[in-house]
């Protein structure tokens, strides 16, 4: 009887967890079960009265008030740190999509597969065809990095006369108003071409003067400068970092203080500023220079308050006072980034960005803007460079041959090269369906921070693994190396917009748990209200229904663990079970986030390395169904599964392990054990990927194909045979044409026909026709030709290095 009673409380206790009105008719029907069990009065019983008067006291409201909700805010309110004005504008920046579905523990796959496909308008599709087509044909990247360390200047004048400047700009102020998803594939076809000449069209059109003018400027500014910088006679750049702040941009040091001054003959109300600031891409050839403070009012000339906050500034780079023009060489890069400093710099108060309205506003309106600009350029860098990395290394592994062996079939070469189509795949699905959320009007600002992280930390993957199957060839710079300026240029990426460790530890995972959790940001603004019994009860609703969040994802993984997701929901599909296994592992995703943040509370955002592995699971789950909505917007083409399942089992066992590291690190190792236990009952269960899988997925990057052609989809493929690129195309397509040719001449000396597998002896044996011995003559050829490297006189390497020297360090 007291074992079937014990069953009764424990089955309440989750129905009343998960139904608050169920749970206390079960209560109360439970508690006449209890005054039978009580006519025994054994030990027993009386113990069983203590969990019962525990389900009551909470499904009766003023109970659970007094006894759990009301000490439960007083904890709260202990927990949490202080938040800075920069760090709430930081949390309130943007809005949450499809993530939040993921951090929620229950994704809804009918609203992603309901996200409309990708699509580029007519005039998008146009422009990538005819000018961005040109501009790529014109661009020489060993010319530009090594020569000149600068675009040429026709390459500037056809920049500015063909509208790239002004890819985002509406059209009502002279620019060609694209879309995310079409800013985002012209940024990535150009990047296939030249990282530098990408970065000089990237810069002005993601977060910079032009983003900021749309949203916060004033009438007069827009109308000024938008025609001007969409024409490209003003060219702009930004300057927040600074040598004392970097990822602390918080801190800026830069300085303003409002005061009356003169301008052009009369004395106007206006601020006196000082700056120095580094890595400021394009200010070297800057004509306006958008500018973040510190803005400090002494003489309360705009209010009471004496330090206002970060500002922002829009100042012409011919300014009296402005010092700008000098040049850093980040990686050895041609595109222009240079310092700008300025030491009482008079500027008038309508130079702010927005007027005299947003002064002290300036951080809020950054984080804004980042939240959706982060999200386009470098993704798009970070995307194109690893399909470009799988094509050129795919091409290459195919016609470079070792003991009579493509390297691609060997397979150390073919587990880098699986990995490589995997990541390929996977950053264009995300790359594609992130622009959809911007195009939507949405403003991700955790999914932002994730392209940005795991753009540029899989292409860095990807490039080093390219590396060693390309070996020499991979190190040699010249004309004929496409590959190294790709590995040059990856650190630039790495570390701008925030270092990949920084947005890993605190900002992915830190910013997604306030934003996205459906309870979480709600409850602290409960806490902060100022009316005393409102904050109790609104906070005694959200506690209550976070509880019953809570106790769902647990069951749910619980559940979906023991029976191996059989019973998780998914879309009628072939590649349903990814479905399930994901719900499964959002499902303990949030649990696990919930636990971690109910023992640390704040402190959880300085316990970076748990944070961090936070961070990563959520990006895998996000990756991996974006990888589920490319292969269905494409038609499920059976062809790329191999990809599909590749890319899914990685993210799914990247995931499970990401979740068992916290588990094993947990701050309660009592509570690491019994979460363990409850969401992986049966252990850990997903599988990297097979040998087999690697071996298919690779194949698929050694010989033309539809799946071939659509992993690299968006690059500038050359046929100019004079260049690299184009002569590795030509090597690979032929190698593939004469493969039967080659097999032929092999089997025929297997056999005894031939002494050798040469195209003399079989034309001289007859196993081959005379057309096709100088095919086979002329695909060795063209294989001599890619494999071959530059080589120089020394005279052109010292003249090379020291007008290189000369360029970088000029004033």
């Amino acid at each position: 009887m007291s074992l079937l009673i014990l069953g009764l409380i424990i089955a309440t206790a989750v129905l009343m967890l998960l139904s608050p009105r169920a749970g206390l008719v079960a209560t109360l029907t439970l508690g006449l079960g209890m005054l039978l069990l009580w006519q025994q009065r054994t030990p027993v019983s009386i113990l069983l009265w203590l969990p019962w008067l525990g389900l009551l006291a909470w499904s009766l409201k003023p109970l659970r008030m007094l006894l759990i909700t009301l000490p439960m805010l007083q904890v709260v309110k202990r927990l949490l740190p202080p938040i800075s004005p920069t760090e709430r504008d930081a949390l309130e920046a943007g809005t949450t999509w499809w993530e939040r579905d993921l951090f929620s523990g229950h994704p809804d796959w009918k609203k992603l597969l309901d996200i409309p496909k990708p699509r580029l308008s007519m005039e998008e599709q146009a422009f990538l065809e005819g000018p961005t087509e040109k501009l790529c044909e014109m661009l020489d990247d060993w010319d530009i990095t090594h020569e000149r360390h600068d675009l040429p200047p026709a390459v500037w004048q056809y920049l500015r006369e063909n509208g790239f400047f002004g890819l985002v700009i509406p059209r009502e102020f002279g620019g060609l108003g694209f879309s995310a998803q079409g800013h985002s594939a012209i940024v990535s076809k150009i990047g296939s071409r030249s990282i530098s000449a990408a970065i000089t069209v990237m810069v002005p059109n993601s977060l910079g003067p032009a983003e900021l003018l749309l949203h916060y400027g004033t009438e007069e500014q827009r109308q000024h400068y938008l025609p001007r910088l969409a024409r490209g006679e003003d060219i702009p750049c930004f300057a927040l970092t600074s040598p004392e702040a970097g990822s602390d941009a918080g801190a800026i040091p830069d300085t303003g203080v409002v005061c009356r001054g003169t301008f052009e003959g009369q004395e106007v109300l206006g601020i006196r500023l000082t700056w120095d600031k580094r890595y400021i891409t394009l200010a070297p050839v800057a004509t306006v220079l958008g500018l973040a403070f510190q803005l400090r009012d002494p003489d309360h000339l705009l209010g009471s308050a004496d330090d206002l906050g970060i500002t922002l500034a829009l100042i012409p780079a011919s300014h009296p006072g402005v010092e700008i023009g000098r040049r850093h060489s980040p990686a050895a890069q041609a595109f222009m980034n240079g310092p700008t400093r300025g030491r009482d710099v008079f500027i008038p108060i309508q130079w702010i960005i927005g007027g005299r309205a947003y002064a002290g506003r300036g951080w809020f309106m950054l984080m804004n803007a980042l939240a959706a600009g982060r999200g386009i350029s470098l993704p798009a860098m970070g995307t194109t460079a690893t399909k470009l990395v799988a094509r050129m290394t795919g091409e290459y592994a195919r016609v470079r041959q070792q003991f009579n062996l493509p390297i691609g079939r060997f397979e150390g070469v073919e587990e880098v090269l699986a990995s490589i189509a995997g990541h390929a795949y996977t950053l264009e699905a995300a790359r594609r369906l992130t622009c959809v959320g911007l195009d939507l009007g949405e403003k991700p600002a955790v999914i932002s921070g994730i392209m940005k992280y795991q753009g540029t930390e899989r292409m860095r993957d990807a490039v080093n693994g390219a590396m060693d199957i390309h070996a020499g060839k991979g190190i040699c710079e010249g004309p004929r190396n496409r590959l190294f300026p790709i590995y040059q240029a990856m650190p630039v990426g790495i570390t701008v917009e925030g270092a990949n460790i920084l947005t890993r530890s605190l900002i992915v995972f830190g910013q997604g748990a306030m934003r996205c959790h459906p309870y979480l940001l709600q409850e602290i603004r409960a806490v902060g209200l100022e009316n005393r019994q409102h904050a109790e009860e609104e906070f005694d609703k959200l506690f209550t229904a976070h509880v019953r969040h809570v106790t769902a994802n647990g069951l749910r993984a619980f559940v979906h663990g023991l029976s191996f997701s059989v019973f998780a929901r998914a879309p009628h599909t072939p590649t349903a079970h990814w479905y399930r296994q994901l719900t499964r592992l959002s499902a303990a995703f949030a649990c696990t986030s919930d636990a971690a943040l109910g023992l640390l509370g704040g402190e959880l955002k300085r316990r970076e390395k748990l944070s961090g592995r936070f961070a990563d699971a959520l990006s895998e789950l996000y990756l991996a169904s974006a990888v589920l909505k490319r292969w269905e917007d494409e038609g499920r083409p059976a062809a790329d599964l191999p990809l599909v399942d590749y890319s899914l089992a990685r993210s799914t066992h990247a995931i499970e392990d990401h979740l068992h590291g916290i588990l094993r690190n947990f701050p309660s190792p009592v509570a690491g054990w019994f979460l363990r236990g409850l969401l992986f009952p049966l252990g850990r269960r997903q599988q990297a990927p097979s040998d087999k899988l690697g071996h298919q997925a690779a194949s698929l990057l050694l010989a033309p194909s539809a799946t071939f052609d659509r992993l690299s989809a968006g690059l500038f493929i050359s046929r100019n045979r004079s260049e690299h690129s184009g002569a590795l195309e030509y090597a690979f397509h032929l190698v593939d044409e004469t493969q039967g040719l080659v097999t032929r001449l092999r089997t025929a000396v297997k056999t005894g026909h031939l002494q050798e597998a040469t195209p003399e002896a079989g034309l001289e044996a007859g196993v081959i026709s005379p057309a096709e011995a100088q095919m086979l003559r002329d695909a060795a050829a063209a294989v001599r030709e890619v494999i071959r490297v530059d080589d120089f006189a020394p005279e052109e390497l010292r003249s090379t290095g020291n007008a290189r020297a000369r360029r970088s360090f000029a004033a």
